[in-house]
């Protein structure tokens, strides 16, 4: 991508966001540049996010993108790709101890776990991603959803 088509898409983007525009495009940016991630803190400390650190959960609290922009802003950008290639993910983020956790559901774990079953519990995601179609490492997140414990994964991903 261009560093100009960058920038126009960058422009649009910001302008999708709701309340707390600025602050949570540096915690965009933020997100994107940190390397190692344990706490809302180390995304404070990023020179890209030039705000206090309460900024961080109060951009979180506010900020309610409008999704059909999002979507219509990826499409927009997909339009100029001659034959886009979308993944589908389904994703585990197990949490066994959670026990208070409403929708916990069995998922599988396709590296083994400490128990040696490959099962565990927790909640399942889906991820639909744009690939580029030139060489690079980086592929567009066009929706990240939940899947509840009365959805199907492979329906709930075509129906994304």
């Amino acid at each position: 991508m261009k560093c100009e088509q960058l920038q126009k898409f960058r422009q649009l983007a910001y302008q999708c966001l709701g309340q707390a525009k600025d602050a949570t495009f540096e915690l965009a940016d933020a997100v994107m540049t940190t390397r190692h991630i344990s706490c809302l803190g180390d995304l404070a400390l990023n020179p890209l996010f030039r705000r206090q650190w309460s900024s961080v959960y109060e951009a979180l609290q506010d900020c309610r993108p409008d999704r059909e922009q999002w979507m219509q802003l990826y499409i927009q950008h997909m339009s100029d790709v001659e034959r886009p290639v979308l993944a589908i993910d389904h994703t585990a983020w197990l949490r066994p101890h959670a026990r208070t956790l409403k929708e916990r559901t069995y998922e599988h774990q396709p590296t083994a776990l400490p128990h040696g079953i490959p099962i565990g519990i927790g909640q399942g995601y889906s991820t639909i991603a744009l690939i580029p179609t030139i060489s690079g490492s980086w592929a567009l997140p066009l929706t990240h959803e939940r899947i509840t414990s009365w959805d199907n994964p492979i329906d709930f991903g075509a129906q994304q």
